[in-house]
Formats: C-alpha cells, sequence, structure tokens
C-alpha cells in the first residue's frame, strides 16, 4: 500500500478457546493478558511506552478460533513494533504476583460482561446452541477457573500452543515482503518446532428455547439462530447476501420493518458467526415485555418471505452493493487489510484479490439466497434466548413458525 506511511503487522495463534478443555475455559484470554505484564527484558511499563513513544498503537485480542497480537505504526517504527510483539510472544515471564492481580481484573471484566445485557444474550445463546462444545463457552472463562489459574498451568498451556507451526504473522501497509520476513526470521528462529495438538470435533448445534428471567432489566433482550455454514463454505457468499438484507444495515428487513414502520425496537440487526466447521446466523433485539412476542412473530415473518421467493432485483442490488462498499472501504485500512490476510491465510490458505472477492459477491443469484433461506430457516432449527424482567412471559417453539 504504497500511499499510506503506516503499517499494521500481527502475530497470530492459530488456536482460540475452541481448543480448552471445560476446566481450562478462558485459559487463552488469560495468557494474552498475562503476556503483556513483562517479559524477560522488558517490563509491563516498558511495553507500553515503546509504542506510545511514537504515537502506535499495540493491542490483542481472544477469539474461538485465534489469537491476535498486533501492532500499527509508522513505516520506519517497524522494526522497533515487531521486535515488542515477538517479544511478547516469545518471552513472557508469568509472575505470580502478576497472575494474581491479572486474575482480580479479568474477574472484573467478567462482571462487566454480565452488566451488559445485549453481550450476555449472546453468551447464553451461544452455550445453548453449542451446548456441551468449547465453541458454547465463554472465551473469557469462568469465576472458578479464572481462580484457579496458576503459573503451572499457563507455563504448560503455553508451551502447547505457542508453536511454530501455530503461529503466523502478516503485515499490511507501506512495506516490503522482504523486509517482514527477515525480521520474522531473526526473531521466530529460536523456537522449537513443534506441533500444536488438534483434539476437538465438529459440534452439533441445539435448537433450545431459553427464558432467563432477569427483574433489575428493564428491556427484553431476544437472540434467535438457526445453523448457517462453515467460513471457507462455498455458499458464504450468498449467505453473506441474506444476512445483509435481512438485518446488515438501515435499508435492512429487520431495521425498517422492526425499528422504522413498528417502533419496535431501538436495536435490531442479524449477524453471521463463521467457523472452521459449522457456523450461526443470529439476529438481536432489544424490545418491550408488550412487544416480545410480536418482534418474534415479525422475524419469522421475514424468514418466510425469503424462503417464498420475494427477493426483487433491487433489494438484491442493494444488498450487493453494501458489501462491496463495505470490504472496499475496510481495505483501506491496514490493519483490516493485515486482518484480512491472516483470515485468507488460516481458512483458504490462499489470498482472493479484491476483484475476485467482487465477483463472487456480484455472482450471487436471487435464488440461491432463497435455497439458504430455505434450508436454514426451519421451525425444528430455530433457537431461541430471551433475557430481561420477563413478568410470566412464555413462548413455546408452537410459536416458531416460518
Amino acid at each position: 500500500m504504497p500511499h499510506v506511511r503506516s503499517v499494521s503487522i500481527g502475530v497470530w495463534i492459530k488456536t482460540g478457546s475452541r481448543q480448552e478443555r471445560p476446566e481450562q475455559n478462558g485459559i487463552s484470554h488469560f495468557i494474552e493478558h498475562m503476556l503483556f505484564k513483562g517479559t524477560t527484558s522488558r517490563s509491563a511499563e516498558e511495553i507500553a511506552r515503546s509504542m506510545d513513544s511514537v504515537g502506535g498503537h499495540l493491542d490483542a485480542f481472544t477469539a474461538k478460533e485465534q489469537i491476535s497480537f498486533g501492532a500499527k505504526v509508522l513505516d520506519e517504527h517497524l522494526p522497533r513494533a515487531f521486535d515488542v510483539l515477538s517479544d511478547l510472544v516469545l518471552h513472557p515471564v508469568f509472575r505470580e504476583e502478576d497472575i494474581q492481580r491479572e486474575q482480580g481484573v479479568v474477574l472484573e471484566e467478567l462482571k462487566m460482561d454480565e452488566d451488559n445485557p445485549d453481550f450476555l444474550v449472546h453468551e447464553i445463546f451461544s452455550g445453548n446452541f453449542w451446548k456441551d462444545h468449547p465453541l458454547g463457552k465463554p472465551i473469557i472463562g469462568n469465576k472458578r477457573t479464572i481462580k484457579s489459574f496458576n503459573r503451572e498451568l499457563l507455563l504448560d498451556y503455553y508451551k502447547s500452543v505457542y508453536l511454530p507451526a501455530n503461529i503466523l504473522v502478516t503485515a499490511a501497509g507501506h512495506v516490503e515482503h522482504d523486509w517482514v520476513v527477515r525480521l520474522v526470521e531473526g526473531a521466530f528462529s529460536e523456537l522449537e518446532p513443534g506441533e500444536p495438538a488438534h483434539d476437538d470435533h465438529a459440534p452439533s448445534t441445539h435448537a433450545i428455547i431459553m427464558l432467563r428471567d432477569k427483574p433489575a432489566l428493564e428491556q427484553v433482550h431476544l437472540c434467535l439462530g438457526v445453523p448457517s455454514y462453515p467460513l471457507a463454505d462455498g455458499r458464504r457468499y450468498a449467505s453473506y447476501v441474506l444476512n445483509t438484507l435481512l438485518g446488515g444495515g438501515m435499508s435492512s428487513r429487520l431495521f425498517q420493518n422492526i425499528r422504522e414502520k413498528q417502533g419496535l425496537a431501538y436495536s435490531v440487526f442479524s449477524e453471521l458467526n463463521p467457523y472452521r466447521d459449522t457456523g450461526c446466523l443470529s439476529i438481536y433485539a432489544g424490545t418491550s415485555i408488550e412487544s416480545a412476542e410480536r418482534v418474534v412473530e415479525l422475524i419469522l415473518k421475514e424468514f418466510r418471505e425469503l424462503q417464498d421467493g420475494k427477493i426483487s432485483d433491487e433489494e438484491l442490488r442493494r444488498a450487493k452493493d453494501h458489501l462491496k462498499g463495505s470490504l472496499m472501504l475496510s481495505l483501506e485500512s491496514t490493519s483490516s487489510r493485515m486482518a484480512n490476510l491472516a483470515r485468507q491465510e488460516m481458512y483458504f490458505g490462499k489470498f482472493f484479490s479484491l476483484d475476485e472477492l467482487i465477483e463472487s459477491i456480484e455472482q450471487v443469484s436471487a435464488t440461491e439466497v432463497e435455497q439458504i433461506a430455505a434450508e436454514c430457516f426451519t421451525q425444528k432449527q430455530i433457537a431461541l434466548t430471551v433475557l430481561g424482567n420477563l413478568n410470566g412471559f412464555k413462548l413455546g417453539r408452537e410459536k416458531l413458525v416460518c
């Protein structure tokens, strides 16, 4: 990207929280935190100062299938940024006093999540949808597991996951490929060879209806979802179009009909959560207890209309243009492009150009979208979680007709 001065670089661990055993739940996220607490050559303050002093940004996140450590700096500061990132990943110290302190921090983060109802309803939904599988467990863990982490447990898990075959480095911006290769070779050559153990399995989905009473809440928060496709499935572009026209923006069906025309919700949207061997399409809405059943009815009405082939050429064009525009705008960011490179390598083992992605979106037909709707939107597959001051609210599967 010669027109920019910035560089975004990321070190990716190709194992996320779905690899954890029940007693390890949250350990990937906790290790991500601990890597910022100091290395054999840098204190936590020195790590923070190293990026702040040049106006750069350093961040990290843990997801279900990967962990990311990233930095964004001016091109001239790339060697410094990569030195810090590689130091974090390769030389953590896991001091016992830091572990104890961070347990308090993560427990407060857990409380914050539990106090956020739109986040909590998704966690409850996932726990039921992916029941008895690590995909259904919260990335952050739970109170019991977080309190159980000690230096020995963290080191053992770190050594089993942070291995050469499990590490990917991507970069985007004003940077030369060969330069990055030399940096990586210099930093990671010390790693001992090793392959991470992958003993997980594809999850089954469960169409569970969960009504969770939380009297302190003013709103009712609902999450309704169905099984969808893995990230690399050939039907992914048609599912992107379906999600976009269903609830992917302000002109989407759900937003227009539930918020704008009916005035029943402030926030309503759909989203896709694809993984390497499964996926989920879900709808979220925050509404009143009096309107909750009506909102569910309106969601199911949209399901039926999509199954019945009521997609106009104009609506299909609008959804495609929305997807293409969002994609092109995101790829103007070095950090987004860096993350896109990582995702393509991890899930496809190849790079797709922008032209290829746009062409794949353009090839989607209304018939393909309708076929996906017919396959996914069935009464027996629908899972539903409702969270709030329910005051005796009931909703059975007989109401989920689509």
